[in-house]
């Protein structure tokens, strides 16, 4: 198999400075040995120091793909809209799996795997729909994508867990709770309900986050009354089974703290804490230094004092960190309008920057604005079984 240590050094730099993207439309027509070394992992890692700083955004049902610059005068810049679902499709939600993204539409009727890489995509239509509405909020079904663990990269089985987990209703007098999950396996074309009964409660405004194959959730116990405590919860695909709560670097409750979940380089998770109670203007930022099945182990990467006069949340849902720089960066929320048209970069020192996007974000239209590292993939998606 032709690989990167085959070409010559001057061919070697020359691949090393294109973006894969642009290599993608020209090198699959100049070579077959040249297509077969993109489609190497190896030759795709080359890339990922230079373009690790890609992000894809969701703004008002569209992704966007950017650039984050953490240098000393922190910016995004835009790379352009990807427009390969075409014109006409609405995306709610995106979550990211190493280099795939899983998108839902506005109106819940298909989701896509979709391969921005290589332009593959992949739909799918849910066996089911159901809708709750809680208040001014929707609550739709959650997903998360992610694989069966294998020695071979290229031999991944993915899956997708969708469910509906109505635990508010246990509020509410004379109603019952209701609860559905179920996996779709993607080598079989086929959608399998889990037998659960869920101990835990993910409260429907948290995404989850996946890392090497398993995805991660805030979470708390669903029956602990007022005192609802985050943990974090894993679900294992290739078990298809939720494990025990892991813990946390901290003590923090549902009703008095923000807590959110991100990932680091597809190596390593991180947690954000903000009291709303205690500590209002405090932050704090942990990384894992070791993930196992029932442990969890943290480091502190930040803590930074906003300030008695800062009123908002510096870094809500969604967010992204530069290990080596110490800089963070989310989309804050306002209280008084609930909009996402802002970023916030953070770090020592008290360092603090935010940025206006231009974008004004309604949480009550069905889409909030988040965003997710991306690094382009050379994993393939499996056609449907028919």
């Amino acid at each position: 198999m032709t690989t990167i240590s085959n070409l010559p050094r001057e061919l070697e730099e020359i691949f090393c400075r294109i973006p894969l993207k642009s290599m993608r439309a020209s090198v699959q027509l100049t070579c077959r040995k040249w297509d077969v070394l993109l489609k190497n992992q190896s030759f795709t890692k080359m890339h990922i120091e230079k373009e690790s700083s890609q992000i894809i955004m969701l703004m008002d049902y569209n992704l966007y793909l950017k650039r984050v610059v953490f240098d000393n005068d922190p910016s995004i810049e835009p790379k352009g809209k990807l427009t390969c679902l075409g014109e006409q499709v609405r995306v709610s939600q995106v979550f990211h799996c190493e280099g795939l993204l899983l998108c839902t539409l506005r109106d819940d009727t298909k989701v896509v795997i979709w391969n921005p890489y290589w332009g593959q995509t992949r739909w799918i239509e849910p066996r089911y729909s159901h809708e709750i509405q809680y208040g001014r909020f929707k609550y739709n079904y959650k997903y998360a994508l992610g694989y069966v663990n294998k020695k071979k990269r290229s031999c991944r089985s993915h899956k997708i867990l969708r469910f509906i987990d109505d635990n508010l209703r246990a509020h509410v007098p004379g109603s019952d709770e209701f609860w559905w999950y179920e996996v779709y396996d993607f080598d079989y074309d086929l959608w399998t309900t889990l037998d659960v009964t869920p101990h835990w409660r993910i409260l429907f405004f948290y995404h989850g986050v996946t890392l090497k194959g398993n995805t991660y959730w805030c979470a708390s116990e669903r029956n602990s009354g007022d005192e609802h405590e985050y943990h974090m919860i894993c679900f294992d695909f290739t078990r298809e089974r939720f494990g025990p709560f892991l813990h946390l670097p901290f003590s923090a409750g549902i009703s008095c703290d923000y807590v959110n979940i991100s990932c680091v380089r597809e190596e390593k998770l991180a947690v954000s804490l903000q009291h709303n109670e205690a500590c209002p203007n405090e932050i704090e930022i942990w990384i894992t230094t070791k993930i196992e099945a029932e442990n969890v182990l943290w480091s502190k990467f930040l803590k930074m004092d906003m300030g008695p006069d800062f009123d908002d949340i510096p870094i809500s849902k969604s967010f992204i960190i530069d290990e080596e720089k110490k800089v963070a960066m989310g989309f804050y929320k306002n209280y008084e309008h609930s909009i996402y048209n802002k970023v916030n970069f953070i770090g020592e020192d008290g360092y603090f920057r935010g940025l206006d996007l231009g974008v004004v974000e309604d949480v009550v239209k069905g889409c909030v604005a988040s965003v997710c590292p991306y690094v382009p993939s050379s994993v393939q998606i499996k056609k449907s079984a028919g």
